[in-house]
């Protein structure tokens, strides 16, 4: 069973890997594309600030440890085929450049896995309704209302100033929200992959299996330090190795922005990550930012956001949940055969 651990650890390490380069773009793309910082440097800055945003809480990582699921009724196998359900759909997604959440990818497959392993009862689905969907409508919208407002506010306050000196103080600005929205995505996105792998720990020791140093399991609804620091290490390193075509997609064909409104969307959605991560709540870091980008685009001109490719990205949100539930029920199904 020791080696089942193991495997279900260094799953969820890939998953985190994995939700850094997809997710990347979240706090790059506007940097980027508004020609502040070239990909390479935006990349390698927003890899540290997720390390050091996802050392500095736990709380998310607690929600998802024992907000969903029982860890008595969890096994090894139940997390290990959430996380492969999780990593297809983000893989899917990130190949075809749509912008999905890897949050709720982890969150569908942990609800597939469970009921493929115990039936649907053994969900809380209760709280997949108040930590999840609400979330998942509360949080874009407060984001993209916040976006607007900020973005009117500003267009106001630079209303007399040189368009010149307007440009060259939102570079800075555009760049400072930048890192504010990388150390966000940190604190809420990698405690998701600390939550499910102290789930497994959880599990791990509930069913009574020995040969796991006592420094290495939780204490209480503690994440041990260890787990801590290598889900830091798994986002700041994937979000290092890119995520270009999504990249794209946030950048420009949403809305083509510029400096002063990529700082008004960056910082939109940094302060609705981090009241999330500090409430606990694992939001989509992917569906705040596009909300974020929406309302300011459409503080210019409702027709200013190319709603179809809005439109695709909505689609994708609402898919997520469902099929990497599918994914994760199915692979649950095919383990069970296996071991």
């Amino acid at each position: 069973m020791v080696s089942l651990l193991v495997a279900v650890i260094i799953t969820a390490i890939i998953f985190d890997y994995i939700n850094g380069f997809h997710d990347a773009a979240n706090a790059i793309a506007t940097v980027v594309s508004t020609g502040v910082l070239h990909v390479r440097t935006a990349v390698i800055l927003a890899g540290i600030l997720n390390f050091v945003g996802a050392v500095t809480g736990t709380a998310v990582a607690k929600t998802i440890a024992s907000g969903f699921a029982d860890p008595a009724i969890v096994t090894q196998t139940v997390v290990l085929a959430a996380l492969l359900g999780a990593c297809a759909w983000n893989l899917i997604t990130w190949w075809y450049g749509i912008p999905s959440s890897s949050s709720h990818a982890l969150i569908g497959g942990l609800a597939g896995a469970v009921v493929a392993k115990a039936g649907l009862a053994a969900f809380k689905w209760a709280a997949l309704y108040s930590k999840v969907l609400v979330p998942l409508v509360v949080s874009p919208t407060l984001g993209f209302i916040a976006a607007f407002i900020l973005m009117m506010g500003l267009v106001w306050a630079v209303r007399k100033m040189r368009p010149a000196t307007v440009h060259k103080s939102s570079r800075t600005m555009t760049l400072v929200s930048a890192c504010a929205l990388a150390f966000a995505h940190g604190s809420n996105d990698a405690q998701k992959s600390m939550g499910i792998i102290t789930l497994a720990l959880l599990a791990f020791v509930h069913q009574g299996h020995g040969g796991v140093p006592a420094w290495a399991l939780p204490k209480g609804d503690g994440v041990p330090m260890w787990v801590i620091l290598a889900c830091a290490a798994a986002i700041g390193l994937g979000t290092m190795a890119g995520g270009q075509k999504i990249i794209k997609t946030m950048g420009t064909k949403i809305i083509r922005l510029n400096t002063l409104q990529g700082f008004a969307a960056q910082t939109a959605g940094a302060l609705t990550i981090l009241g999330a991560s500090h409430l606990g709540v694992p939001v989509s870091t992917t569906h705040c930012i596009n909300a974020c980008i929406m309302g300011v685009g459409a503080s210019k001109r409702v027709s200013a956001v190319r709603w179809g490719v809005a439109g695709n990205i909505l689609t994708a949100w609402v898919l997520t949940i469902p099929l990497s539930a599918l994914m994760a029920f199915i692979t649950m199904l095919a383990i069970d055969k296996l071991f």
